[in-house]
């Protein structure tokens, strides 16, 4: 392939890709319009046509912000590779810094401080204007500034050593240098899970143990019945930043724990909570987590062995708007690996989007199932009333366009969900 066959390659997917989107976020506006006026019958008894229209109100005004993210994507994408971006900053940076580790690394950050730049207007704006305006927001801009300074000092803390040897890796280990690139990969994403819960997510948030003494019985029942054990049951307080509530797991392994949003606690009722964390655990009971790590680490492989490849080809850089930083490079002695990650990394989505599909198919698939397990060891009376409220707190729209949703929603929509749930119910 010659570098302007990868040129044309490259804008028919990126207008293919930006055209979908565009089109499936116009469906979503349309669709989510057309059914504000009344509540689907399926909910006409349990939400309110107050509720219903802010959810509505809320589901367009996110899709419209998210037609203008995905115009300043566009833009800054074909300003980084074709109109010449990556290869003005790469240039200048050489100037400044050589060729050597230095530069690759003086790169990486250099885009990395770039694309933050450019995101936090439009995330200022989502938090402070549109969640504001809908009631959600409890985020102070100090916090804002907090969260977006700690972030930047643990991605530079951790991510700057994983890019060095993975750079490293790159440059001196030869040809299957993306076989050692991603057994480091996959180690670190494995240590991540067993670190952040203890280590990183207390600098966020403050994580205190459940106190109430009967929803811990009731929950700990829960567990001894499914077979699952923890290193605790914590309440976070995600009221600092948002109204939304919700409940997780995080670690892997022994370090497991259930996290509860301190809105969730007060909002639902115990046999409602109960549900809720039965969804949860039947995630785990049906293995869909190890599904989606060992089909994260598969696709990381394939990943990285294509870029193995790519790095490699001229085309790659040149049909990007980039030269290779050595003339030498193909057959040479050096190459310009950060820049051939950052190349990669930029295109991947583009070339992937229309597989998106296949992932919330799978991933709706999965919800499915948990409700059954849920259903097989508590209520599904319950489910409906705690699923029910969580739509309502959280303006999830009970309408979404079909087509949107099949593309993008890793959870059944609600009309589906429900129904499933109630007939479940009526054959108990």
């Amino acid at each position: 392939m010659d570098s302007f066959a990868f040129s044309l390659l490259f804008i028919v997917f990126l207008s293919l890709t930006s055209g979908c989107r565009f089109w499936l976020a116009s469906r979503q506006i349309r669709y989510v319009q057309q059914h504000r006026p009344a509540v689907p019958a399926q909910f006409s008894e349990k939400i309110t046509l107050e509720s219903h229209q802010k959810a509505a109100d809320y589901t367009i005004a996110k899709t419209k912000l998210s037609l203008v993210y995905l115009l300043v994507s566009t833009l800054v994408l074909l300003g980084l590779t074709l109109f010449g971006g990556l290869q003005w900053l790469s240039s200048h940076l050489m100037v400044r810094l050589g060729t050597g580790m230095g530069y690759q690394l003086g790169l990486l950050v250099s885009f990395s401080l770039l694309t933050t730049l450019i995101d936090i207007p439009l995330d200022y704006y989502s938090q402070f204007v549109l969640e504001e305006k809908f009631g959600f927001n409890k985020m102070t801009v100090r916090l804002f500034v907090a969260d977006l300074i700690k972030n930047s000092l643990i991605g530079a803390l951790i991510g700057l050593p994983l890019c060095w040897v993975v750079l490293t890796l790159m440059h001196g280990a030869g040809e299957l240098w993306w076989l050692y690139a991603w057994l480091v990969w996959t180690g670190f994403q494995l240590l991540m899970m067993v670190l952040y819960p203890s280590v990183i997510a207390p600098l966020f948030n403050k994580f205190k143990p459940l106190e109430d003494e009967s929803l811990k019985a009731r929950i700990e029942g829960l567990m001894q019945r499914t077979g699952f054990a923890s290193k605790g049951l914590f309440i976070m307080d995600g009221s600092k930043r948002s109204s939304h509530g919700n409940a997780y797991f995080s670690g892997f392994g022994a370090s497991k724990r259930i996290v509860f949003f301190d809105t969730l606690i007060e909002r639902l009722a115990p046999q409602e909570i109960e549900a809720v964390l039965a969804h949860e655990l039947g995630h785990f009971r049906k293995k869909h987590i190890i599904k989606r790590i060992a089909l994260i680490f598969a696709l990381s492989l394939a990943f990285l062995a294509l870029l193995g490849y790519l790095k490699q080809q001229v085309w790659f850089y040149t049909g990007l708007g980039v030269d290779p930083i050595d003339p030498a490079l193909f057959g040479g002695t050096s190459s310009n690996d950060a820049m051939a990650l950052l190349l990669f990394t930029l295109t991947l989505p583009i070339f992937t989007f229309f597989f998106s599909p296949i992932s919330a198919l799978t991933s709706r698939k999965h919800e499915f199932e948990a409700d059954a397990f849920a259903v097989h060891h508590t209520s599904a009376a319950d489910l409906v009333t705690a699923l029910v409220k969580m739509y309502d707190d959280n303006a999830s729209t009970l309408t979404p366009d079909p087509l949107h949703s099949t593309f993008y929603d890793s959870h059944p929509p609600a009309s589906i969900r429900i129904a499933h749930l109630n007939l479940k119910e009526h054959h108990a």
